[in-house]
């Protein structure tokens, strides 16, 4: 047997302390809510906005076009063509 052996005493563990084999062991502790709390982030990071896409822009005036093209063809769609023109424009498209 040497000395410091955790084998050498059953009920023994390596640091030293006590252990009831028939005894569970208790449970982790926690931390408080307080202490818990300061640790983590405030919560998500504001993320920078993903610039938009041009499928997504103007929408409602690309629904109309659309429509409009498909019933009528290009041809007799030119104001709603435009219309759609200008919001992208605004939007920062080069159109």
């Amino acid at each position: 047997m040497r000395i410091g052996d955790p084998c050498a005493d059953p009920g023994r563990s390596v640091r030293g302390l006590r252990m009831d084999p028939a005894k569970p062991p208790p449970p982790p502790l926690k931390m408080s809510s307080l202490a818990s709390a300061s640790c983590e982030p405030p919560g998500p990071e504001p993320q920078e906005k993903k610039p938009l896409k041009p499928c997504c822009a103007c929408p409602e005036t690309k629904k109309a076009r659309d429509a409009c093209i498909i019933e009528k063809g290009e041809e007799h769609c030119g104001p709603l063509i435009e219309a759609h023109k200008e919001c992208m424009r605004a939007l920062g498209f080069k159109v």
